[in-house]
């Protein structure tokens, strides 16, 4: 079993509900630093975080669809890290992945890198959406337009969350060179020690406090 403490500095401690207001994110920050997590990661309306102390501040861009051109994300990634976020995570086009246009998605992740300077970008490939091959060649290409991490899901996406063997093939894809941030229906400590166990060096949870309370 993975200690508290181990598992508390992985976590990015989300908070992405449409619904949540000022007032949510910051007691979103009190009861991150109250568990000793890593990090938030909030909407990038709701930059820049009051008083976040030690924990690192993440936001997303391009959520939850990826949809959006390819300025447009570039320019939120900009913004976000202007208004204070040191960690960017990024949606990819999974169109762009579903039709075989890589070339298309890794100029659309380089993009993203080049406006979010000093900042970590982290790409959410929405593995559940994509097949293995698919799930392959989008990390490649993540690593090859300079990212810090890839990431599983969003966690609104219909075809499902995080898994171990996704979690596991974009880790044997990007060995020790990149992060693999696994997020999206994570709500059990079971079910976290899994994505660690599969190659997780990062988790994405709103639900952290029962899971650290559990471990």
């Amino acid at each position: 079993m993975t200690s508290r403490t181990d598992v508390a500095a992985m976590i990015d401690h989300t908070l992405l509900k449409p619904e949540a207001t000022p007032a949510d994110v910051d007691a979103l920050v009190a009861e991150a630093k109250e568990l000793g997590v890593l990090a938030i990661c909030v909407s990038p309306s709701m930059l820049p975080v009051t008083d976040p102390g030690e924990l690192v501040v993440a936001t997303v861009v391009g959520f939850p669809s990826g949809q959006v051109k390819p300025e447009i994300k570039a320019a939120e990634a900009k913004q976000a890290v202007a208004d204070g976020a040191a960690e960017v995570d990024m949606v990819i086009n999974i169109g762009q992945a579903v039709a075989g246009d890589f070339d298309g998605l890794e100029a659309d992740i380089r993009g993203v890198v080049e406006a979010s300077g000093d900042a970590v970008v982290k790409v959410i490939i929405e593995s559940a959406a994509l097949t293995d091959e698919q799930i392959v060649e989008a990390c490649r290409r993540s690593e090859a337009a300079g990212a810090g991490f890839v990431k599983t899901s969003t966690g609104f996406h219909p075809a499902g969350g995080a898994t171990a063997h996704a979690v596991s093939l974009m880790r044997e894809t990007v060995g020790d060179r990149l992060g693999v941030k696994a997020s999206g229906g994570i709500r059990t400590a079971e079910a976290a020690e899994e994505m660690i166990a599969a190659g997780a060096s990062r988790l994405g949870l709103s639900g952290s406090k029962a899971i650290l309370e559990s471990l």
